[in-house]
Parts: structure tokens; C-alpha cells; sequence
């Protein structure tokens, strides 16, 4: 057979009718389990690949995933964006991105912009602003939070428990000896920045330890700003231990040790990046998991595609210690 393959093409082959072919292609539950294999095992054989534009006219939706994060620069958000992609391209969708950058207007803005084109569903990576304005959207469109809840909207949620890591970080400091641990993090505007902070502020007291003021920053949004903080925090106040709470804090923190020759502080940085492993020592991280949290939330926005009428749930993604000897330094 020469050309494109048509779902006809399938149908004859796999010898059942146009509308049997239909419904697995649609993954109709109702379809017997060997006529389901047959027929897809055709569509392989002809290298069938379904004319997506006419499944967007006869569904009244585009087969189209909106995924709306903060910044597709920001080293979370990119891997997050790739696993979305790989789940996306299993189930025939594509993914439309864009980017709030912290912008609750923006935001708004994105968000109608992708309705007007009538995605099948939303991936959302909410603002700090208030979203209620979204909750009468959700019967017609589908939305999955990821990362971080949306204050006045109540929808599916994958994330990980933000209070819980960071304290996973404390009492891996805590337990080799250190007691003045400084944090660098994003403003606390930012829910997941503000959970980062409360748990490390709640863990240190819990082990009768002071987050005296002066060694917290938690106004640092980019390497920049978190390299000052690393500098004035070595200059001025000599902390023995420094958790990030962010990838792109890391990313300044990381090069100031190096440069001051200060790589006896221990540091445990808020997930992995580039190179993290090769340097010495090595960066001790809290794997903040985006592939999983991207796959776990295409997943879930498939079912609730499959049926609306699913009970909300919220996703809590592990988070694992990765111990590469920067945060094993000792007191």
C-alpha cells in the first residue's frame, strides 16, 4: 500500500468495520480485548497515524494540551515541560506552552488565549494571585494544578509536600552537627517558596534551633540575587551550612563557594541540576522530581478528560535525598 493510511485502510485490513476501528482509536472501554489488539496492531503495521484536525472538528476541541508555568527558562519548569511533551505525545496530543513569569495578568491573559482555541485541557502552574475567576471554567475545560496549588480554585493537584522536603534538609544537616544553617530562597509570595520557608522555619525550632533573621534571605528569585546573599552570608554572619531552596538559587550559591574557596560550608540545594555530581564535592540535593510531577499530571488530566465526573484528588509526588558530599561536610 502506497501513501498515507487512512482509519478505511485499517478497518479492511484488521477485517472489522470503519466505526469498530473508530472506537479503538478513541479508546472506547466497550471494544473486545482481542479485537483492540488486532486493530491496533494493524494501525502499527500501516504506520496509521490519526488525522488530528479531524478529531479536533468532530470533538468540538483542539487535541491540544495547554501547559501554562512560570518560566520555561527556570530549570524545573524545562524538565517539567519535557516529561509533559513525552506523556502528551503518547495519548495523540500536543502541548501549546507559555510562560506567566510571576504575572497574575499575564496569567489571565494566557490562560483565555488557550481557551479561545479550544485546548482539551489545562496544565496549570498557578500564580500567587487569587483564581476563582477560573472555577466556573472547569466543567467545560478540564484543569490539572501542578507544583503548587491555586488559592480560590479547586481542581486536581500533583505536586510534592514542600514543608516535608525542606525539613528532610534540616535534619540532614542538624544530624552532622550543624546548628547555624542559613536559607536562600524565592520570596515568600510564591507559595511553594512560602511552604520552604515555614518548614525550615518550623524543623529548626523543632530541634531548638534559631532561623535568626539575618540568615535568611528569602528574597532571591534568580542566581543573581542568590549570590549576594551567599556573599553578605559569608562575609558578615559565617553559617556553617546553607540550604537552597531553589534550582536557580543553587545555580548562585554554588559558583560563590567555589570562587571564595568556602566549599567547607555544607549545602544542600532544593533540585538537581547540570553538573551537580561532578563538582567537588559533589552537590547534595532534594530531587525535586519534575519529570515525575509533568508525567503524573498528564496522566491525571487524561482521566478527567476520560470522565469529568472523577472526585478531585491531590497528587503528593516523593521527594528523595541525593547525598553527593556537600551536605555531609561536618560542623
Amino acid at each position: 500500500m502506497t501513501g498515507k493510511s487512512i482509519l478505511r485502510d485499517v478497518a479492511q485490513a484488521a477485517g472489522v468495520s470503519l466505526r469498530t476501528a473508530s472506537r479503538v482509536l478513541n479508546d472506547d472501554p466497550n471494544v473486545a480485548e482481542a479485537t483492540r489488539d488486532r486493530v491496533q496492531s494493524v494501525m502499527r503495521d500501516l504506520s496509521y497515524s490519526p488525522d488530528l484536525m479531524a478529531r479536533s472538528l468532530r470533538a468540538g476541541k483542539d487535541a491540544t494540551i495547554g501547559l501554562v508555568v512560570e518560566s520555561v527558562a527556570d530549570p524545573f519548569f524545562s524538565a517539567l515541560i519535557a516529561a509533559v511533551e513525552l506523556a502528551a505525545s503518547q495519548t495523540a496530543n500536543s502541548v501549546f506552552i507559555a510562560s506567566t513569569l510571576g504575572d497574575p495578568e499575564r496569567e489571565r491573559h494566557l490562560v483565555g488565549q488557550m481557551l479561545q482555541r479550544r485546548i482539551s485541557g489545562l496544565l496549570l502552574a498557578p500564580t500567587a494571585d487569587d483564581h476563582s475567576w477560573l472555577q466556573a471554567l472547569i466543567s467545560t475545560t478540564p484543569v490539572v494544578l501542578v507544583d503548587r496549588p491555586a488559592p480560590g480554585l479547586d481542581a486536581d493537584l500533583v505536586a510534592i509536600d514542600d514543608r516535608a522536603a525542606i525539613a528532610v534538609a534540616v535534619n540532614h544537616l542538624t544530624a552532622r552537627g550543624h546548628r547555624r544553617i542559613a536559607y536562600i530562597g524565592d520570596h515568600p509570595n510564591v507559595l511553594t517558596s512560602r511552604e520552604r520557608l515555614a518548614g525550615f522555619q518550623e524543623t529548626m525550632a523543632a530541634h531548638g534551633l534559631s532561623s535568626a533573621p539575618e540568615l535568611v534571605h528569602a528574597n532571591c528569585p534568580d542566581p543573581q540575587s542568590a549570590a549576594e546573599a551567599t556573599r553578605a552570608l559569608l562575609s558578615e554572619h559565617n553559617p556553617t551550612a546553607i540550604i537552597s531552596a531553589a534550582t536557580r538559587c543553587s545555580l548562585g550559591v554554588v559558583p560563590v563557594l567555589h570562587a571564595t574557596r568556602r566549599t567547607e560550608v555544607a549545602l544542600v540545594g532544593f533540585g538537581d541540576f547540570a553538573m551537580a555530581d561532578t563538582l567537588q564535592p559533589g552537590i547534595t540535593v532534594l530531587d525535586h522530581p519534575a519529570g515525575s510531577i509533568g508525567t503524573a499530571a498528564v496522566e491525571r488530566l487524561t482521566a478527567r478528560l476520560g470522565d469529568p465526573s472523577l472526585p478531585l484528588v491531590s497528587t503528593r509526588i516523593p521527594v528523595a535525598l541525593i547525598e553527593r558530599g556537600s551536605g555531609e561536610l561536618t560542623a
